[in-house]
């Protein structure tokens, strides 16, 4: 076990340079300027801005600009924003908290609904319920966020008028009222994804319970005289949910770069909405250093996705 870790960890760090050199290359090759803002303000003459280009390392070569950015990086410093000159590290923090309350909370409430929902579903196949269930989850499965988030603003703000629709980035939690005002305006971002994730993830479960329930061991459990509900936990359940494991490992890193589409639709300052913004700007340092962070998540979580297979199944053994 330890030496398989170790050989994915050396495995894992070529795989970060090849991604961090992809990703490099790309938006430093890509067309636009990012002093193209400076060009459309008199008060800032060519010369300065030709400074400004110089002290940002923007005149350099690809690959010295490559080298400075990966050894900062590897001291922790992600370097300064073009546009507003702060450091890319405290911009990642302030939108931080405000991804982990909105995405967050909806990747956990979804999977809290979907894993009983998928296995209730598959208990009861060809009921009623597994059809309501399942009719439910490929409504949430086929539409895509924007226009469900579009829908809910239509209904519950401006005809029910019962949540805002723009998600207030100055409110501030220091009491019970501003509390409830701060879960008001997450309602809506948090269900709509909600209503995405849980489809997705309902789906997976309710299949990987099926293929289970017709394997050769179930039939030897039931054959013993064991009770359903012992058949159904101890065997069925502990299989079906080892993809799952595996999908929900690689999904948590998507809680970290945020709903690109919820938090651009509801104005949610989060993570999504600064990587979106950068984009658009030309923000090199903040694109490339939310891009690479989420590539180390992938790496990191692909392991642990690997770490808990074996943990839930035995047989399963590590090659070296």
């Amino acid at each position: 076990m330890t030496r398989y870790l170790i050989n994915r960890l050396f495995i894992s760090i070529p795989t970060l340079l090849a991604i961090s050199v992809v990703v490099f290359a790309i938006l430093a090759l890509a067309p636009g300027d990012p002093m193209a803002e400076f060009a459309t303000n008199p008060a800032i003459t060519a010369e300065v801005r030709e400074n400004i280009r110089r002290s940002l390392g923007l005149d350099q070569p690809i690959y010295i600009r490559y080298v400075k950015w990966l050894w900062a990086f590897m001291r922790g410093d992600m370097g300064f924003s073009f546009n507003s000159r702060s450091p890319v590290v405290n911009l990642i923090l302030q939108r931080l908290p405000t991804t982990l309350w909105v995405v967050g909370t909806a990747y956990l409430l979804a999977a809290l609904l979907a894993v009983p929902l998928g296995v209730i579903s598959a208990l009861k196949r060809y009921t009623f319920f597994d059809q309501m269930v399942t009719t439910l989850a490929f409504v949430g499965f086929s539409l895509p966020t924007f226009f469900t988030g579009i829908l809910f603003i239509i209904i519950f703000s401006v005809q029910l008028r019962w949540f805002p629709f723009i998600y207030n980035s100055t409110l501030r939690v220091t009491n019970w009222a501003t509390f409830m005002a701060q879960v008001r305006q997450s309602i809506m971002p948090v269900m709509v994804l909600v209503l995405f994730q849980a489809a997705v993830l309902m789906r997976f479960v309710r299949a990987s319970m099926l293929e289970q329930m017709n394997r050769d061991y179930v039939r030897t459990a039931r054959a013993k005289g064991l009770r359903n509900f012992v058949v159904v936990n101890r065997h069925i359940l502990r299989n079906a949910l080892i993809p799952v494991v595996t999908l929900v490992a690689l999904d948590i890193p998507t809680v970290f770069t945020g709903a690109l589409v919820t938090e651009q639709i509801f104005r949610v300052p989060g993570i999504g909405a600064l990587l979106v913004d950068s984009i658009f700007r030309g923000d090199t340092p903040v694109v490339m250093a939310i891009t690479f962070i989420y590539a180390i998540l992938i790496v990191i979580f692909n392991l642990v996705a690997d770490i808990l297979y074996g943990i839930l199944d035995p047989r399963v053994q590590y090659a070296r």
